[in-house]
């Protein structure tokens, strides 16, 4: 019998599982990672032996039977997320879900209200918000370090798809030849830089306007291994208005040349600024820049030990590093039987809701009120 506080199932054994969530889980003692689902034995079988899981299976339905898993790990494609995620909420289990639970905010929205109903507690994979450096920072705008906020800028890009014959997984959902572009970077890339603009700037999002492009036209197609004609967005740039004098701008993007990931995040108010940049650079993985109205050069800031998982630091990989503290507050907000539960599936319906937002801005080419857009 386990002695572990939480046992773990995590479905899908691919590269982002690897990296990111099962070291992630297998990092905090409290936690035993007790089973790996695959619909492929071999990847099962495969992340299990390397992981030392004692348990591979190939359907999920398998693990939501056993009442000694306590929580459900959703590491698979995007078109299973909402399948198992109910799926696993109706049997009682929490549930960590890799962005989107699902396209339509509006369906986010009824499992966060189904995990609620069934006092369950839920995470989005919004691995960004669980940086070292962001939560230092949000820490220092809860303090009134930058005063009155006054403009965010949220930028999530690199150079990962820049060339076309690399398969892009996010775009299982739009077909070759497509004529209409596609939602892809704003959503595959964008959903976590738009979950810290929430969290910062911390009010109500009133209005967006915004454009996208396809840079890239003719890709590899994963599935046929052929070039073909590929209509997706994979750029964009997005302006937001809150119900507040603050201003935003996202932007995001698979195709701009640099390092993972990508992320920076700015935010400039009355009394100070803030500059978070999380991209591997020179050996390490983030940093963090301020300065205030009286000292108007940016200081990079050490960022003090109790942000990071236990012997953590900015020189190991991001995904692990991001990761084992996404895991280890979800950990926290289970065992401690509390009410916190940030970024949860609430929180993902209104990011989901706000690139419902951005998609409907570009496809009409005008300004989107977010009252408009059905969901959060």
């Amino acid at each position: 019998m386990s002695t572990k506080e939480l046992r773990v199932a995590v479905v899908g054994a691919g590269r982002w599982a690897e990296r990111a969530h099962i070291p992630g889980w297998q990092r905090d003692p409290r936690v035993e990672v007790a089973a790996i689902v695959d619909v492929s034995a071999e990847a099962a079988g495969r992340a299990a032996k390397e992981f030392g899981v004692a348990r591979a299976e190939t359907d999920y339905r398998a693990v939501l039977d056993d009442p000694s898993i306590d929580v459900v790990d959703v590491a698979t494609g995007n078109e299973a997320h909402f399948e198992i995620s109910w799926a696993a909420l109706e049997a009682g289990k929490h549930v960590l879900c890799e962005k989107p639970v699902h396209r339509d905010a509006r369906q986010t929205k009824r499992a966060a209200e189904l995990a609620a109903s069934k006092g369950l507690k839920t995470k989005l994979g919004f691995t960004f918000r669980y940086a070292p450096a962001v939560r230092y920072a949000k820490d220092l705008i809860d303090s009134g370090y930058v005063g009155e906020p006054y403009v965010f800028n949220g930028f999530e890009q690199n150079s990962q798809w820049i060339d076309p014959a690399t398969p892009l997984r996010q775009a299982e959902g739009a077909p070759p030849g497509a004529e209409e572009i596609s939602v892809a970077s704003i959503e595959g890339y964008g959903a976590p830089v738009i979950d810290i603009m929430h969290w910062w700037v911390g009010r109500p999002l009133t209005h967006v306007v915004g454009t996208w492009r396809n840079f890239v036209p003719v890709r590899m197609v994963r599935a046929s291994g052929s070039m073909e004609r590929m209509n997706i967005d994979d750029g964009d740039m997005w302006i937001c208005e809150f119900d507040t004098n603050v201003m935003a701008s996202i932007q995001s993007s698979y195709v701009t040349v640099g390092n993972y990931p990508g992320i920076e995040a700015r935010l400039y108010g009355s009394e100070g600024a803030i500059i978070v940049r999380l991209v591997e650079e020179f050996g390490i993985c983030q940093t963090i820049k301020i300065a205030t109205k009286d000292a108007v050069e940016f200081v990079e800031q050490e960022i003090p030990q109790k942000y990071f998982p236990e012997g953590g630091a900015s020189t190991e990989p991001w995904e692990f590093l991001f990761y084992s503290n996404l895991v280890r507050n979800f950990a926290d907000e289970i065992i401690s039987g509390s009410s916190e539960n940030q970024g949860d599936f609430a929180q993902g319906a209104i990011v989901q809701r706000t690139i419902n937002a951005f998609e409907r801005s570009a496809r009409e080419r005008r300004w989107v009120a977010f009252e408009e857009v059905e969901g959060a």
